[in-house]
């Protein structure tokens, strides 16, 4: 295969030498892709105004049969999604998605649900007409879904007891277990959170249907902070690591 085309998005840039970029994308077909844009900081013609971050695009790349990065060769810019760049929160946002992404995809796998997750609320938070904070939450919500670090939150992660039978208004959530703790489970564990049944139930919504449905959902503001905090550091946990995003997206947040 010398050559393909495929829809994309532009997760990361970075310089390279005077003039050309090693960007990694996420790709449709290949899913997450690092390729060398050559005399890109230059062109004005091949590249100008189209390799900026979260921009989907059309991109033709020439794999060659020599060792080195796949050659980007055409771009076609299908959404700018300028909105987002111009807003620090929602570039808060977005950056941290994308690094979620790409720490935890490999090279070359492909991941269409992840793509079209990305695409969808990159559209959404570019259009403003869902807020940022609930797009962040259907976000990770669905992305610990798909890489399989999906956290239990239907029933007590020790006896089984389903959630609508757990009494107490709150219950606790152990990260080690990745799931919830009824009240007398949680009274022999440590390191857990504590988020209300409302919360947990308006969670799972937002891991079912598709995603517009999904995208439909009006949270409580309770939902909202809890969600977040909850989110933010189980996805971390799980990752292995806390992107430097989501540092950034912290402190423009507050």
């Amino acid at each position: 295969m010398p050559s393909f085309s495929t829809p994309a998005i532009l997760l990361r840039r970075i310089n390279f030498g005077d003039y050309d970029l090693i960007i990694t994308f996420f790709t449709l077909k290949t899913g997450k892709l690092s390729v060398i844009a050559k005399s890109a900081k230059k062109s004005t013609k091949r590249f100008s105004g189209m390799l900026d971050l979260f921009a989907e695009l059309q991109i033709v790349v020439n794999m060659g049969g020599r060792k080195g990065l796949p050659v980007l060769q055409e771009v076609v810019l299908k959404h700018p999604f300028a909105n987002i760049r111009a807003d620090i929160k929602k570039t808060g946002y977005a950056s941290y998605w994308a690094e979620l992404i790409h720490e935890w995809m490999e090279e070359g796998v492909k991941q269409v649900q992840l793509f079209r997750l990305f695409q969808y609320v990159l559209k959404q938070l570019d259009q403003g007409q869902i807020s940022d904070p609930a797009l962040s939450i259907l976000f990770q919500m669905r992305f610990t879904n798909l890489s399989g670090h999906s956290p239990n939150l239907r029933h007590c992660s020790v006896c089984r007891m389903p959630l609508d039978k757990i009494k107490t208004t709150k219950v606790q959530f152990d990260l080690k277990r990745g799931g919830l703790l009824c009240q007398t489970c949680a009274s022999r564990s440590t390191g857990y959170t504590s988020l209300t049944k409302g919360t947990v139930k308006q969670l799972l919504w937002a891991d079912k249907g598709d995603l517009s449905q999904a995208g439909r959902i009006r949270f409580t503001t309770q939902a909202i902070k809890e969600g977040l905090e909850f989110l933010e550091t189980f996805v971390p946990y799980h990752l292995g690591k806390e992107p430097r995003s989501l540092k950034f997206l912290r402190e423009i947040r507050s």
